[in-house]
């Protein structure tokens, strides 16, 4: 019988092997790495292996371990792929928006972009402030290049004011950054908003530099459900 402490040592071969299948190029400028020196390449990777070999075990009740190495090997390597892809948009990103105010976040297979009230509207305003102008350029230009993900432009605002009101003014600044970045090029079918007003805060609205905070502008890179990725993490296409 294949027991489930088998089917745990098959994955974590499995996973091994997927993460060590895509060497991350970034590794040496220090980007894309977690604390213990592995890629998220090798880390994603590993953990889609896990995944999969539990699913693949599940599938193939006929022939466990046979189930557990395919869906690891599938699910691992998919994954692993869209790290490799996501690590390279990641250094990108990182290089693009040094110095403009805009923070770079890595969680999971998920790019976060934190634009900070500062920089992008002014107060009570859905009118995109000058100097917020050279980063969306930036951020077009990039998601023109690495165009095989998703992109959620998030508005947030702080406790001031009606919920409602601050409900519409959060939508209409997820807008405005996304009309500007259609206006850019950026593929307007990739990218949807929202507005959470001053749900989700990040600070204390309690003082200033709290609010502060908490006006702001978050854009999330995911990857395109169904979307398959080779090791080098380039998009398999099928005839």
């Amino acid at each position: 019988m294949f027991t489930m402490r088998r089917l745990i040592i098959v994955a974590t071969a499995a996973a091994l092997m997927t993460g060590c299948a895509g060497q991350n190029p970034y590794d040496s400028q220090g980007q894309a790495q977690g604390s213990t020196g592995m890629s998220k390449t090798a880390k994603y990777g590993g953990l889609g292996a896990l995944a999969g070999a539990i699913a693949g075990a599940a599938i193939d009740h006929n022939n466990r371990g046979k189930g557990a190495l395919i869906g690891a090997a599938a699910v691992g390597a998919a994954a692993a792929g869209y790290g490799y892809y996501a690590d390279k948009q990641e250094a990108e990103l990182r290089a693009q928006m040094a110095n403009t105010g805009v923070e770079v976040q890595r969680q999971g297979d998920q790019i976060k972009l934190i634009m900070p009230g500062n920089i992008t509207f002014a107060t009570d305003s859905a009118n995109i402030a000058p100097s917020f102008y050279s980063p969306l350029n930036n951020l077009a230009g990039s998601f023109k290049q690495f165009n095989q993900n998703t992109i959620e432009v998030v508005g947030f605002t702080d406790s001031t004011g009606s919920r409602q009101h601050n409900m519409d003014l959060s939508q209409r600044r997820a807008q405005a950054v996304s009309t500007y970045l259609t206006s850019q090029g950026v593929d307007a079918s990739r990218i949807s908003v929202r507005g959470m007003g001053p749900d989700q805060p990040i600070a204390s609205n309690a003082d200033a530099n709290g609010r502060a905070q908490n006006r702001r502008v978050e854009v999330n890179l995911k990857p395109i459900p169904g979307q398959q990725y080779d090791q080098q993490g380039q998009v398999q296409q099928y005839p």
